[in-house]
């Protein structure tokens, strides 16, 4: 079996390959992806960082390829839906640089407070700039976290070390939970009118893209300092300079960028500017673990058929996966659905079975249902190895019920969200061999295939309200793909959900809103 590692591996992953009987690796990195396509069809696994981009023509020249490990949790740069498809396990390694990106974040505030790039640039010019760089102490002072996963919660904890009072906006995270650490919960209001420092630890989601933006920035405390090591386009670059110019914003510490490398961007012209070129992980301790936590990883696979920190399939053999294909799928879709339906930190997670499963064992559908609902909120590290964990680290209960009864279906899911604010209830099965549906929300039941850009459209039961809702659309070149309708089984309202062609603009989604017989209009993507 032969292995390609194509991005700069720790020496120590190398020579676990090398030192494996019946395995060759190899070791090219630089390849552009046409070197790379023509090569990749003769290796079973490939083993890459940051760099490499393994798009869907990778990995359908990749005849031979049977698994893509990540050394590192990132995966943006993998198209895994594409993998998947191809029966191509794709691995991370979650944890092993945790604790060196938040230590980079806290090393990065304190060389921005003291001004300790620009006072080694200019002493190394012969210029001696004691006066024009005074800095500030940090004892004291306000930490403002946005995000507490494992690195926010590291962060944190270091920022107590030095004395400073540590504020936490996570809307994914219980205020207990936080409370418990030792830490203030508040507001994103509060956090940003408070906050001497601010620094960022979520995701990069669709709804995170451009999070401190200029409206943000106007609610700050004038003189905030801004620190960013999670991904870059969190903040949003054209804004942050735009707030360093009006004073608003004192300086700004970035690990990471929206284009990388950035080129020459107007952030490099400004003094109050520190940034380093995304080294949040690049400690020799964080390198050696994820080359030795990678390389045994796809050694184990490729020669007992292990699978762990998969993030496309559970940890569990070939004939299994067979059977519970359609339900993890299943399980996942509703766990997707779920993200994007609730609202406030969550609280439990009760996964319900009626009707026949034939004896399967039903725990990685469980987890593949936990998986679709935390993804959307924990920072590129959920898997079906932790999703349990993170669960548990987050204070989510999580159950299970199985009933060998079942009225309507021949099996049935249904995974109940509970949160802070709400509790919402979604329940789906198989139609045929493997065609995923979900037929009941709450209250509404329905017919949905959970598939493409979708738009859930809560409206008054009357007579051309379904009419307006087209010429809605229609007006606005939006074209409907499919469209179910679901009633309640007591009441007045129907929930509609539109399959369009392209996602519905937010203009449209407003205008949409404003017609009298709509109650809610969600976008939703699968």
């Amino acid at each position: 079996m032969r292995v390609l590692v194509s991005d700069n591996l720790g020496e120590i992953g190398i020579e676990m390959f090398q030192k494996e009987d019946g395995i060759e690796v190899d070791v090219k990195t630089g390849l552009t992806p046409d070197a790379l396509k023509s090569i990749i069809h003769e290796y079973d696994a490939l083993v890459i960082r940051s760099a490499t981009k393994v798009t869907a023509d990778i990995l359908k020249a990749g005849t031979r390829l049977k698994v893509v490990g990540r050394a590192g949790i990132g995966l943006d740069n993998v198209d895994i839906a594409s993998a998947t498809k191809q029966g191509i396990i794709v691995m991370n390694t979650p944890g092993g640089n945790v604790v060196t990106t938040a230590e980079h974040a806290i090393s990065l505030m304190l060389s921005l407070t003291r001004n300790i790039p620009q006072g080694t640039a200019t002493l190394k010019a012969g210029k001696w700039e004691k006066k024009n760089l005074q800095g500030r102490e940090i004892f004291n002072k306000v930490l403002g976290l946005i995000g507490f996963g494992k690195i926010g919660s590291i962060v944190a904890d270091r920022a107590r070390g030095l004395k400073m009072r540590v504020i936490v906006y996570d809307p994914f995270v219980t205020h207990d939970l936080i409370e418990k650490a030792g830490f203030e919960c508040v507001s994103l209001e509060t956090l940003y009118k408070t906050s001497d420092y601010i620094t960022v630890h979520v995701p990069k989601l669709k709804d995170t893209i451009g999070f401190l933006n200029k409206s943000a920035f106007d609610q700050m405390k004038d003189g905030v300092m801004i620190i960013n090591c999670a991904r870059g386009g969190i903040v949003d670059e054209a804004d942050l300079v735009d707030a360093i110019h009006a004073g608003k914003v004192a300086g700004a510490a970035l690990d990471v960028f929206a284009t990388e490398p950035p080129g020459m961007s107007p952030l490099f012209e400004l003094d109050r500017v520190i940034g380093t070129p995304h080294l949040g992980a690049s400690t020799q301790e964080a390198q050696t673990n994820v080359a030795v936590a990678i390389a045994g990883q796809i050694i184990d696979y490729l020669k007992n058929g292990t699978i762990r920190n998969a993030v496309n399939v559970p940890s569990i053999t070939g004939e299994l996966l067979v059977k519970l294909g359609p339900f993890l799928s299943l399980a996942d879709q509703i766990g997707k659905l779920q993200s994007q339906l609730i609202h406030g930190p969550l609280k439990e997670v009760v996964i319900e079975y009626a009707g026949d499963f034939q004896g399967l064992d039903l725990s990685p559908v469980s987890t593949a249902a936990l998986r679709g609902i935390l993804e959307a909120v924990v920072k590129d590290d959920v898997n079906f190895v932790n999703a349990h964990i993170i669960a548990k680290e987050r204070g989510i209960k999580v159950t299970e019920t199985v009933s060998f009864e079942s009225e309507d279906y021949v099996n049935l899911v249904t995974v109940k969200a509970v949160t802070t604010e709400m509790t919402n209830t979604v329940s789906g099965t198989i139609f045929g061999k493997k065609e995923t549906r979900i037929v009941r929300i709450n209250t509404f039941r329905l017919e949905m295939v959970p598939i493409g850009h979708l738009a859930l459209i809560h409206n008054m039961d009357r007579p051309g309200s379904i009419g307006e809702i087209g010429t809605c659309l229609g007006r606005n070149n939006v074209n409907i793909g499919r469209m179910q309708v679901g009633q309640e089984q007591e009441g007045n309202r129907n929930i509609i959900f539109l399959c369009t062609d392209t996602p519905i603009p937010e203009a449209v989604l407003a205008e949409l809103r404003s017609l009298p017989s709509v109650k809610k209009a969600i976008p939703l993507e699968f």
